[in-house]
């Protein structure tokens, strides 16, 4: 059964498990991005993967890192912390995904036929994620976590959709996608 009560201090040390995180989060702050974020899957898998007795980098996809940069919204910009980032981490031999919140309503309706509002933080890309007990981060300056709902239903394996969206078809998809990987995980339909 899985426990109900996990630290931000257990977390982040589940998380770090995966080597991996423990290695993006020191190359990431020698960068000096600004409000930068290891965020998602790496993340809260570790716990998952935890509780089924597999490693803690188990089904980790890609590595996903949020920043927050207003003062240049071009492509350019952003490739060329992509660009920094990739050469950083490139002989981890991971997918490393990087992207700048401030820009992200400028692309996500071109590519996923919806509006996305325009963000002020890091933290609101995180915000956003389909099943609430996922919106996690680690903010690779201060090593602080960032987690809007607490843990309890992250530890519990409890999947809930995020407030923000009231269409719960994408919800479903990605907490059935989870729970095949994860069988013990729970769906409540109910927000948190």
């Amino acid at each position: 059964m899985p426990t109900a009560s996990l630290s931000p201090a257990d977390f982040i040390s589940i998380a770090l498990r995966n080597p991996i995180n423990l290695q993006l989060l020191h190359r990431l702050r020698d960068l000096e991005i600004p409000q930068c974020y290891l965020t998602a899957g790496c993340l809260f898998q570790a716990v998952w993967n935890l509780h089924s007795g597999l490693p803690a980098h188990w089904g980790v996809n890609d590595y996903d890192i949020f920043y927050f940069d207003d003062s240049d919204l071009s492509e350019e910009a952003e490739d060329r912390v992509i660009q920094r980032a990739l050469k950083a981490s490139v002989d981890l031999g991971v997918k490393v995904e990087v992207r700048n919140q401030a820009r992200v309503h400028l692309w996500y309706q071109r590519r996923f036929n919806a509006s996305y509002p325009q963000l002020r933080h890091a933290r609101e890309g995180i915000d956003r994620y389909l099943v609430a007990c996922t919106r996690v981060g680690i903010n690779v300056a201060t090593g602080q976590l960032y987690a809007p709902d607490g843990l309890t239903d992250l530890a519990a394996g409890v999947l809930r959709p995020n407030p923000l969206y009231r269409d719960l078809r994408q919800f479903e998809a990605k907490a059935i996608s989870y729970q095949e990987r994860w069988p013990w995980l729970r769906i409540d339909r109910s927000p948190p």
